[in-house]
């Protein structure tokens, strides 16, 4: 039916679902009339950033105004910032899985309420190239973890549960194809991997802790490449998993910082 998925049997018999990090609820607001039309949500780390890419598209889209004026629908909390333009959401998710998780719990029960259909999700943002020219666009085919498999590991209570990163190919194969109306920016397909930490986590120097060489490091970095790797950031894989799960046509595009 092409409606946003949501799995959890509990949300049945609540009065009211509030979206507490994003100041909205099913009481109060008309989820479907704000929302209903959304067929793209661009997500990325930076209200500033989400932001400058909300008005962006208000002017490709040739919406009234010069979008100077866009107003933040979360502007009631300090959490997250959401802006829109057209049938295009764009929304900050801020740093590490912790925060992007958050967040699309929140922002897939908003599109299952608003009655969204065939919603196409993609992250946006910058990250750290391995092994390409620098300002590369990566369009995610897989996320991986810090072992190089394709998976997200969430802690439920005490249980450990694995689930798979496996992204749209079709969609990597559609962002891969109009890249090439734009090319100044080098654009490639490749394994995303993700980790816990900025610094230990991605084989950083100069963190406040460092318990690894530099060579140990290059080793690490030389087998991530191997294995298909080809950017590192710290969202893909809860971001995968979660769209994997409720029904959302996801991708990752990320220009390496590096």
């Amino acid at each position: 039916s092409g409606l946003v998925h949501i799995k959890n049997p509990h949300l049945d018999s609540m009065e009211e679902d509030v979206l507490y990090h994003l100041d909205l609820g099913t009481k109060t607001h008309n989820l479907p009339a704000m929302f209903g039309d959304i067929k793209f949500v661009c997500v990325g780390g930076s209200p500033n950033r989400m932001r400058a890419f909300a008005q962006f598209m208000h002017q490709e889209l040739g919406l009234a105004g010069d979008g100077e004026d866009l107003a933040d629908i979360c502007a009631g909390t300090d959490r997250y910032a959401m802006y829109r333009a057209g049938p295009v959401l764009s929304i900050s998710h801020g740093m590490g899985i912790p925060s992007i998780s958050i967040m699309l719990h929140e922002l897939i029960k908003l599109l299952h309420h608003a009655k969204c259909r065939d919603v196409t999700i993609i992250r946006i943002g910058t990250s750290g190239g391995l092994g390409i020219e620098a300002g590369s666009v990566v369009i995610t085919d897989t996320a991986v973890d810090s072992s190089f498999k394709p998976q997200f590991k969430q802690v439920v209570l005490d249980d450990v549960v694995v689930r798979s990163t496996e992204l749209d190919k079709d969609l990597a194969e559609e962002l891969l194809a109009c890249s090439k109306d734009i090319p100044d920016f080098p654009t490639l397909i490749g394994h995303t991997m993700c980790t816990y930490d900025f610094y230990e986590g991605q084989g950083r120097l100069d963190g406040a802790l460092c318990s690894f060489s530099s060579e140990k490091k290059l080793e690490y970095l030389k087998r991530a490449y191997d294995a298909g790797v080809r950017n590192i950031e710290m969202e893909s894989t809860a971001f995968a998993a979660l769209c994997g799960l409720c029904g959302l046509k996801g991708e990752s595009s990320r220009g390496p910082a590096l």
